[in-house]
């Protein structure tokens, strides 16, 4: 029988775990960020990286890739982790987040996003309704 955890029982160490996917189009040099409405973890969260939980035993850049195809219909590539941290709006998530580069376009899978918009690296912050890392931002900026 499996037992269910309880991540508030631990004093450190336990977090669910998040990949967001930073999708680079090379050509365009935009960055893909879709839409929400009524986030049940970040009420005030709206526009954002597209991302998710990865399923047991599945290795975190298989993660990010699926998560973001099944969000977006983005087919992508994962260059790597680039950055992580824990959310300040709910401090239980661990946010790991990829630089993918976009590879080409098909139709998503889910409703998680009501709007997906490619915007340029400058203007990303004047989206987000959520805290955006300052060093996340320095990087995305410097982006080629």
């Amino acid at each position: 029988m499996d037992k269910k955890i309880d991540v508030l029982d631990f004093k450190k160490g336990v977090f669910v775990v998040n990949v967001i996917g930073i999708v680079f189009d090379t050509k365009t040099r935009k960055i893909l960020i879709g839409k929400k409405e009524n986030d049940p973890n970040v009420p005030k969260l709206s526009w954002c990286f597209p991302g998710g939980r990865p399923n047991h035993n599945e290795e975190l850049e298989a993660a990010v890739k699926r998560e973001v195809k099944e969000e977006t219909g983005a087919v992508v590539e994962s260059l790597g982790p680039i950055f992580a941290r824990i959310l300040p709006e709910h401090k239980n998530i661990l946010m790991i987040y990829y630089l993918c580069e976009f590879i080409s376009q098909k139709d998503k899978k889910d409703d998680e996003f009501i709007e997906l918009k490619w915007v340029k690296p400058e203007e990303l912050e004047k989206y987000f309704t959520t805290s955006f890392h300052r060093t996340l931002k320095e990087y995305i900026l410097n982006l080629k």
